[in-house]
């Protein structure tokens, strides 16, 4: 059911709205997680190398993606707020039209580019051809990955966290034990293990799609709106190109960060694609937290009230800061036992790299998510230059230190620039948030 969030305590409003999409972000993690399960318990280090690998490109193309949830999302949440129905389904009416010119665009384009792509990383020849069958088969998955995410962006703008998470909990669930049958049973290898994601994603796009038009129709209107709308495609990529522009540099500072960690050997890119994929699930949670602020923060501002924006920043950091100590705990004492999650019988440079890559990575935590939760209020409130800035800084810091500390360190100095960068958007954040006026 649709929620308004411009009404209520806001801690309250902001944690039941919230917790359904952390609930949600966990099940999505569990799609790359079962793959690099799989991969590295039933094929073998090299499987997971490569799918680790590939998952540094595909981050680019998940870029798109999630800059067409954020664009919509928070141009449907202000209509919304505003009580602006017939604008609201223009909006999306026009992101899905917009999105599939974009999505075709990036498919083609992709599966022309792949081998360039891989080889612009340095990917060791001895996992190439499997980092390739999986970045095919992901490709051809775009319209799933797009479509999903612009139904799930329309969810969160509606005020509605739980029926995501319900898609979320099928499909995931159905995507473990079809990697596991693919390759146990059919001996597929990684192409088992793309398939099967591609598969349940689809499957889970449907049923969003469908059930975001059935929404939609109970949302009664004065006037019929418009299949297209140049006016709102203006707005949707006023808040869209710069999220792109963001994702998309962190990914391609990722693959500039993965082609380092290459020059190392498979063992090292198999305890980093391990720890990686750790670090990612609770990043991917900041993130998608964030953009729940972000819904909150345009309804209100929609509805006249930015007054309840610092309240709900206040509630959103404590909430963020709340799911980081058991990461926190889980990663520092338990990294070793998680490793061995992933990697069958890992060779102990894997196993080193994966557990110190979380050892320096983890205790920050409650840094990059109270980044990334005042990143939500930047990006609800349209201030995007802001946004912008802070996180490209952060991502710059990132890259040129990841090659400064290789050089003088070894493969550990490449993780020691990630609490640097996000230590540094932090800061940034925070002076550019004393800056703006929400009300009091």
């Amino acid at each position: 059911m649709n929620k308004d969030l411009t009404v209520g305590k806001p801690e309250t409003v902001l944690w039941k709205f919230c917790m359904p999409l952390f609930a949600s972000i966990i099940f999505q993690q569990l799609y790359n997680l079962a793959d690099s399960f799989v991969a590295g318990k039933f094929i073998g280090e090299e499987a997971l190398a490569a799918v680790g690998n590939s998952y540094e490109i595909t981050l680019i193309y998940l870029a798109f993606a999630v800059g067409c949830n954020i664009g919509c999302s928070v141009v449907v949440a202000r209509l919304f707020g505003a009580k602006q129905f017939a604008d609201m389904k223009t909006a999306v009416y026009t992101t899905m039209i917009s999105c599939g010119v974009l999505c075709l665009v990036l498919m083609t384009s992709g599966l022309v580019l792949c081998n360039a792509m891989l080889q612009l990383i340095h990917t060791p020849q001895n996992i190439f051809a499997d980092s390739k069958l999986y970045m095919d088969i992901y490709i051809l998955g775009l319209p799933f990955v797009f479509f999903y995410n612009i139904a799930t962006g329309i969810f969160s703008a509606l005020g509605n966290s739980k029926t995501p998470l319900v898609f979320l909990a099928v499909s995931s669930t159905s995507n473990i034990v079809a990697d596991v049958v693919f390759v146990t049973v059919f001996d597929m290898g990684v192409a088992g293990v793309a398939w099967a994601t591609f598969i349940c994603q689809g499957l889970s796009c449907v049923a969003a799609v469908f059930t975001v038009f059935r929404h939609l129709q109970r949302i009664k209107t004065d006037i019929k709106p418009k299949a297209y709308s140049w006016q709102l495609q203006k707005k949707l990529a006023a808040m869209a190109v710069p999220s792109i522009l963001q994702q998309s540099s962190i990914s391609v500072g990722n693959i500039i960060i993965q082609g380092i960690i290459n020059t190392y050997g498979s063992g090292v890119i198999a305890g980093y694609a391990a720890a990686v994929k750790l670090n990612n699930l609770v990043i991917t949670s900041y993130t998608t937290l964030g953009n729940g602020i972000s819904s909150y923060t345009a309804q209100n501002i929609g509805a006249g009230k930015l007054h309840r924006v610092p309240q709900g920043l206040k509630a959103g950091i404590k909430l963020v800061w709340t799911l980081s100590v058991p990461f926190i705990l889980l990663y520092c004492f338990g990294g070793r036992h998680l490793a061995y999650f992933f990697i069958n019988n890992p060779t102990e440079t894997a196993l080193t790299v994966a557990v110190q890559f979380l050892l320096i990575v983890a205790p920050f935590y409650p840094v990059v998510s109270a980044k990334m939760s005042i990143d939500g209020v930047f990006r609800g409130s349209e201030r995007m230059r802001q946004f912008l800035v802070a996180t490209t800084t952060d991502l710059l810091v990132r890259v040129v230190l990841a090659k400064v500390f290789s050089d003088m360190f070894g493969a550990i100095g490449i993780w020691c620039a990630w609490p640097v960068g996000w230590t540094t958007g932090l800061v940034l954040n925070i002076l550019f948030y004393r800056k703006q006026k929400y009300g009091k």
